[in-house]
């Protein structure tokens, strides 16, 4: 029986690539549709990289174009640019003391817990210290590499705490009996200017180009950050992305994730599973007693107050947000400002980190 199997259903990794990524493609498509359909954060991103994980990890991983993977880093960069509306900067401004402390207070019990995990010696290098960072976790990922992290064990650390936090939200959302709103339609498939489209997917071009060419750590993304926020905030163009191109994107993203994984890698993060979900749980444990902090001394109400200072991520704590009757200013503008310290600090934090771990392992050495 086998042996017929095996004669007539040759194994995946034997397949021409052509058919294999078209296997990659269906799956994908199914994974990301049974994700979205069970409301969980990040399907864009987690359902394709799980289908190449398990094409990786049975031999028939794709090797896909560098330029696509840079270029998918600027999509994303142009993306977070473009979602950051102009009324949370003077949100912030005017109760900046308030922002500042709460941002703070969480990038301080996140980078402890992730120096904690490094000193255990469970996870390489940063990827303990980046993949404990409270920001977008598809920028953390992307840009830890840069700086000498696993993405692979940053990747899943970044989007077991978003899965965590959104379960953690909902669930804070159902004991305060909140009344949910319908949620809004998604035009995938539209373009509401395609001139303006082919000028964003330009400079998006020309931006991860400069980047790669300058050497920049995480130039793609974070060029074409810098360049869409002076294009949102001087309002000299329209930037139009369509849901279509950031589903590719996204898409793109973590099929060179989920290719870079091995049976030894994925063995090793079902080994520090339980590690990592300690530091998970104790972040949102701190978190939520910042929360209370906010209730007690500037009388904001409870679920305002814990998806403000969660530290999951933004566009999940967002929709949770924005489907209640929480203060949605309120809380993406603590979210907004935490990215952008973080965006700021953390590569200074995570060097930091992890050269005094590097010269505390070196005066050890006999």
């Amino acid at each position: 029986m086998a042996s017929f199997f095996t004669k007539h259903f040759p194994p995946l990794s034997s397949w021409p690539v052509i058919w294999r990524f078209i296997v990659l493609l269906i799956g994908s498509f199914l994974l990301v549709v049974l994700f979205e359909l069970a409301h969980i954060p990040a399907a864009l991103l987690l359902g394709p990289m799980i289908m190449a994980i398990s094409m990786a990890i049975s031999g028939a991983g794709i090797a896909l174009p560098k330029p696509t993977f840079l270029m998918a880093q600027g999509m994303v960069g142009m993306m977070i640019a473009n979602s950051l509306p102009l009324a949370v900067f003077a949100k912030i401004s005017l109760e900046w003391p308030l922002f500042l402390i709460g941002t703070v207070s969480t990038i301080v019990a996140s980078s402890f817990l992730g120096w904690l995990l490094s000193r255990s010696r469970l996870l390489p290098g940063t990827t303990a210290i980046w993949g404990s960072s409270p920001g977008a976790a598809a920028a953390m990922t992307v840009m830890s590499e840069s700086y000498g992290a696993d993405m692979r064990l940053v990747a899943f650390m970044q989007y077991l705490r978003v899965a965590c936090c959104a379960v953690a939200a909902t669930i804070v959302a159902t004991v305060f009996h909140v009344d949910g709103s319908a949620a809004v339609a998604i035009d995938w498939l539209g373009v509401s200017s395609w001139s303006g489209f082919a000028i964003t997917l330009s400079i998006i071009a020309l931006a991860t180009i400069v980047g790669v060419r300058l050497r920049l750590p995480s130039g793609p993304l974070l060029l074409s950050l810098a360049v869409g926020l002076v294009i949102k905030f001087s309002g000299i163009l329209p930037i139009v992305l369509p849901q279509w191109c950031l589903a590719i994107s996204f898409a793109i993203l973590g099929w060179s994730i989920g290719f870079r994984f091995t049976r030894a890698v994925l063995k090793h993060a079902w080994y520090v599973f339980p590690h990592v979900l300690g530091a998970i749980l104790a972040l949102i444990s701190i978190n939520a007693c910042l929360a209370v902090l906010l209730i007690l001394f500037a009388d904001i109400d409870p679920l305002t107050a814990f998806l403000a200072t969660s530290p999951g991520g933004a566009d999940s704590v967002a929709i949770i947000a924005a489907s209640t009757n929480a203060d949605v200013s309120f809380v993406m503008a603590m979210q907004v400002a935490r990215f952008l310290l973080v965006l700021l600090a953390g590569p200074m934090l995570a060097r930091w980190l992890s050269r005094n771990e590097t010269a505390k392992d070196h005066k050890q050495t006999p």
